[in-house]
């Protein structure tokens, strides 16, 4: 059974976490909807516009379940939208961490072009480069095993929307195994954008399950897709 608890209204307007939106907190583990746009984490030229300083400074002054400290258990790319779940202790982030893998993920995304097969997983090895952009490869000695299960969920003459379940978590996984299968996301301009006209990279993480560190209840969460990747299929 899902157990959720309002926050929103009970806390100062002014702590309230910039881009993100609080869905569920207790005293262990916190659940945001985080904006396309903004970092999980910072970066060596962004240290401050971060889901997790802002996190960190709601828990610090405006949360009524704080101790003052929040921990990361995963991330988000900076131009994906959806949930993330943080952890706000030490035992927390240790249980979240080492079950993450066997907790249910899913995306829906925005892609040029259709689907040759309604539904698939994709699989492949994935490395990084010397810039730090990931590819395929298919000696397992020189990638990690990566699946992406991916169904249709929507189709129009350019595009189609994706409902998409990680079955592995490796950087930037669905942008690269739907770029290279010849079907980018739209607004994805590190692999492989072919409308410049896109308003923002078309993935949304729109639901996650997992079991709480304490009480080891299951516990899902969801997001609504945003309203542009449905407005794309229906304008072109």
């Amino acid at each position: 059974m899902q157990r959720r608890k309002e926050v929103i209204g009970r806390t100062p307007k002014r702590f309230q976490p910039h881009g993100l939106t609080i869905i569920f907190e207790d005293n262990d583990i916190i659940v945001v909807n985080k904006m396309s746009g903004l970092l999980t984490v910072s970066t060596a030229k962004e240290k401050h516009k971060t889901a997790y300083h802002s996190l960190t400074n709601y828990v610090k002054k405006g949360s009524l379940k704080s101790r003052k400290r929040i921990f990361i258990v995963h991330r988000l790319d900076k131009d994906t939208s959806g949930l993330i779940v943080f952890a706000k202790n030490e035992k927390a982030k240790q249980f979240l961490q080492k079950e993450w893998k066997s907790f249910s993920k899913t995306y829906y995304a925005v892609i040029q072009g259709k689907m040759k097969e309604k539904e698939k997983i994709i699989t492949s090895y994935l490395a990084e480069n010397s810039i730090h952009k990931m590819y395929s490869t298919k000696d397992p000695k020189k990638g990690k095993l990566s699946q992406t299960k991916y169904k249709v969920v929507k189709e129009s003459k350019y595009f189609t929307l994706l409902e998409i379940e990680l079955l592995t978590g490796r950087k930037n996984q669905i942008r690269v195994h739907l770029s290279e299968n010849g079907t980018p996301i739209v607004g994805d301009n590190v692999y492989g954008n072919l409308d410049k006209s896109a308003k923002r990279l078309t993935l949304h993480a729109a639901s996650l399950t997992l079991f709480h560190p304490v009480t080891k209840e299951k516990m899902e969460f969801n997001s609504e897709i945003p309203e542009y990747f449905n407005s794309l299929l229906r304008l072109r």
